[in-house]
């Protein structure tokens, strides 16, 4: 009876470990399954979240290159008339201080009058010869005195 009962628990014995050894095999083979799901799904994340940064950048980069073409636009426009302003500007300068609209201070050289337009003043009889030197006209036409020394805001510094 002995080696009966022996043959039945080797039987048992083998039979257990083999039940054993099946779930062991299963839950290992589902666990790596489970974990190459849960990776492959955290690889598909990555990759969207990848493309979606990758459009941003896209996006960003058009943004920059049409603003910077603004930009670049702009400046050109604000530099033309930066110019166009700046030659208005010395052409006034020039035409006011060839007219005596003002005068340097301390300048020994008196800078020629030149009458732009005719003024009602040479189509009148005038009482005195030196009328004309007393008055100028400006080009819209209208008469100024020169400057003189009581008028300080007539004298350029």
């Amino acid at each position: 009876m002995s080696a009966l009962c022996l043959k039945r628990k080797n039987g048992a014995n083998a039979l257990a470990e083999g039940f054993l050894f099946g779930v062991a095999s299963l839950l290992i083979i589902g666990e790596t399954w489970r974990s190459s799901r849960n990776q492959s799904k955290r690889r598909d994340s990555v990759d969207d979240q990848l493309e979606e940064l990758q459009t941003k950048l896209q996006q960003l980069t058009d943004k920059t290159m049409s603003l910077q073409e603004m930009f670049e636009e702009r400046w050109s426009e604000e530099k033309q008339r930066n110019d166009e302003l700046s030659r208005i500007l010395e052409r006034v300068v020039e035409i006011g201080l060839r007219g005596g609209w003002a005068e340097f201070e301390d300048t020994p050289l008196a800078l020629p009058r030149i009458r732009l337009s005719p003024t009602r003043s040479s189509e009148e009889p005038t009482s005195s010869p030196n009328a004309m030197d007393n008055a100028t006209t400006d080009p819209l036409g209208t008469s100024s005195d020169p400057p003189s020394s009581s008028n300080p805001g007539a004298r350029l510094r």
